[in-house]
């Protein structure tokens, strides 16, 4: 039977990837795999995994079909997620498909690939799924 694995971001700088989601999501590369296209994340709990990054030579798409989520509970700690980030590289990204009052902000991280930063208190306000 089938299970789901974890999430693979494509990137072109491995050790740059590797430094940006271990601090953005306090995650820890392990040894598992680890060569210089390939590293997998674990959290810091010991968990289990939480994400691959694999070097890519194919540039980030500017409209990912699928992408990441990153849930904080209240406005304010979106806020404050968003500036934590942008400070470890990633970037805001000129997003021309926000909804009305939206519960999501639309980042970039130092490859390009797009996440999602949502407010899951302004979700359940507005009876929605998170991004909806």
């Amino acid at each position: 039977m089938l299970r789901l694995g974890m999430p693979v971001i494509g990137v072109t700088d491995v050790p740059r990837a590797v430094a940006f989601w271990t601090a953005a999501l306090d995650l820890v590369a392990t040894e598992e795999r680890a060569s210089e296209t390939w590293r997998t994340l674990e959290h810091a709990d010991g968990s289990g995994r939480a994400l691959g990054l694999l070097r890519s030579a194919s540039p980030a798409e500017p409209r990912p079909r699928v992408h990441l989520d990153l849930f904080a509970g209240t406005r304010e700690e979106q806020r404050s997620e968003i500036e934590r980030l942008t400070r470890l590289g990633a970037r805001t990204v000129d997003w021309d498909s926000y909804p009305p009052d939206p519960d999501f902000v639309v980042l970039a991280d130092p490859d390009d690939n797009i996440f999602c930063v949502v407010d899951l208190s302004h979700a359940a306000e507005a009876g929605g799924r998170p991004g909806d």
